[in-house]
């Protein structure tokens, strides 16, 4: 697969004399952004539950590795990693604000510092909107033509986009993956906080669980980004990252129970931190793997990711009420068995493919 995109020619992006333009800059730049808007975003969506960018940043990667020389895969990890990382530092950040910044939130009491609190998150979401005006702008004229389309051709041209990629054999393979990336985020948000963070350490504890598995989740995105290369190192990390997964979700429906001591504590906190790790494995790996064999489509290929992603993040709000956690670990379960299983079978059909074509 790393050989396929040096038989590819590669036509000059910049004519001689003029200045190349900085890619890594702007993937430096869209990630401090979504640093600052979701320290915000993160933190308030955590306390809800308890009481891409699109092709951006696989743009400028491709940009990047062509203008330096480098390997596209390599390229497409180190930016994903990095723009992954940053995104979960805002669990870190967010949560330790509300920590910091709220007072007496034990139940039936008050809650102090909530002004200043959205203040804070004003102003971070403001500094990274503002951050937003600095990126270079990219295909501007194909932008300019779309506006400039007709309503119908508009709509014609999304409904394509949505439904063109589902008659591709990889993305059928590659969606129940997609979809559990967001149903193990909902997860979090809505039955792990609620059922095993909330009854161990108090609806206080959430956030400093929160920052935890942020943390986690950022240091995660960071390495696996930096080791992402191809196929064969995708295949590993998310086999790594499911297998962790998958040890956290037979833990709570085998042998978790609530204890005292400094036990009730340490092993929620250690289920956050390997969830944590997980979802930055998945995060960094999905990204690099639609942007490496979905070439040609890549803008449908994220619509379908966020759209599956939102999908299952709706239905888990929408059925937690209605099932018992019990119920809901064995989804999750069933759900990570059959995305590992059309992923593995994603990456022989494209191993195969490959082998029969060179």
């Amino acid at each position: 697969m790393d050989s396929v995109d040096s038989r590819e020619e590669e036509a000059p992006l910049v004519a001689a004399g003029e200045p190349l333009i900085n890619h890594a800059r702007d993937a430096h730049i869209l990630s401090f952004a979504f640093l600052f808007i979701f320290s915000a975003y993160g933190a308030a969506q955590n306390l809800e539950s308890t009481v891409n960018t699109g092709t951006y940043l696989t743009s400028a990667a491709r940009s990047h590795a062509k203008d330096c020389h480098l390997h596209e895969g390599t390229v497409i990890g180190n930016f994903n990693g990095e723009f992954w990382g940053m995104f979960a530092s805002t669990q870190v950040i967010g949560n330790l604000l509300t920590l910091v910044l709220l007072k007496n939130g034990k139940e039936g009491e008050s809650i102090s510092g909530t002004t200043l609190l959205f203040t804070v998150f004003l102003g971070s979401m403001i500094l990274g909107t503002i951050l937003m005006c600095f990126l270079h702008k990219r295909d501007g004229n194909g932008d300019l033509q779309k506006q400039s389309a007709s309503f119908s051709s508009s709509v014609g041209s999304l409904l394509m986009s949505v439904i063109s990629p589902l008659c591709d054999k990889k993305m059928l393979l590659i969606i129940p993956l997609l979809a559990y990336s967001g149903l193990q985020q909902a997860f979090v948000w809505a039955e792990f906080t609620k059922h095993v963070i909330t009854p161990a350490l108090g609806a206080s504890g959430v956030g400093g669980a929160m920052a935890v598995y942020g943390a986690a989740d950022a240091i995660c995105s960071l390495v696996a980004g930096r080791f992402t290369s191809g196929l064969s190192s995708i295949t590993l990390i998310v086999s790594g990252g499911a297998f962790l997964q998958m040890l956290v979700l037979l833990w709570l429906l085998l042998k978790y129970s609530l204890t005292s001591g400094i036990l009730g504590y340490v092993y929620p906190l250690l289920m956050s931190v390997i969830w944590g790790v997980g979802d930055g494995v998945f995060n960094t790996q999905i990204n690099a793997i639609l942007g490496m064999l979905f070439r040609r489509n890549t803008e449908a290929a994220f619509a379908q990711l966020k759209v599956w992603q939102s999908a299952t993040t709706a239905v888990v709000f929408f059925i937690s009420p209605l099932i018992t956690m019990h119920a809901m670990l064995l989804v999750m379960v069933v759900g990570l068995c059959i995305s590992m299983a059309g992923f593995l079978i994603l990456i022989l059909h494209v191993e195969k493919a490959f082998s029969s074509g060179s």
